[in-house]
């Protein structure tokens, strides 16, 4: 289970990298549990942006995740209950992020059980046995990685739900290893366009 305490917020970012310190922020000034769960979600239309999503087991670290992210003037949305903060296009989105974490079908992990363990290179069942991450799928091919194969982390592991599952896409790199499709400093498309 992610949380019983699902809170969605729209803080109005335009970028991962923002969206992630956002969430490493808030996990670290209110001493989240390693248990807690941190997504981003994208949102469409007019004007695109990230929306964020936290998982929580208890009410006492919800209200306080909440406290902090409406105190910065973001909105806010929260399960169970449903109760919304903020304008009304933003508070949607905020519900739809809360909504989408809540029945796991969508959101880019950034948060999660076992993501500080996930540093340097270790093989896939390593990786598996120490994080919440249930499945690694191996970009392009019909079948996911052997359980020894060896994965560059990169110290950037960000898996996405996928079918109430934590999945990681990863891609083949150099010398047999493996490397998680997400790069930690993308390069922006169109640079200098």
């Amino acid at each position: 289970m992610s949380g019983a305490y699902v809170l969605g917020a729209d803080p109005g970012l335009t970028e991962l990298r923002d969206a992630d310190h956002l969430l490493h922020a808030l996990a670290g000034e209110l001493r989240l549990p390693r248990t807690a769960y941190g997504c981003t979600h994208l949102v469409a239309g007019e004007r695109p942006r990230i929306a964020v999503s936290l998982a929580l087991a208890g009410a006492t670290d919800a209200a306080a995740a909440w406290r902090w992210l409406t105190g910065r003037g973001h909105a806010v949305a929260g399960l169970p209950g449903g109760a919304r903060h903020g304008p009304g296009e933003a508070a949607a989105a905020a519900a739809r992020a809360a909504a989408e974490h809540a029945s796991r079908s969508v959101g880019r992990a950034v948060l999660y059980p076992g993501a500080d363990a996930l540093t340097g290179t270790m093989t896939v069942g390593e990786l598996l046995g120490a994080s919440a991450i249930e499945q690694v799928v191996l970009l392009g091919a019909p079948h996911g990685p052997p359980w020894e194969a060896r994965m560059v982390t990169r110290g950037h592991v960000r898996p996405q739900w996928l079918d109430g599952r934590l999945v990681l896409a990863v891609i083949p790199a150099a010398a047999e290893t493996l490397i998680p499709f997400e790069a930690p400093a993308p390069t922006p498309c169109c640079t200098g366009r």
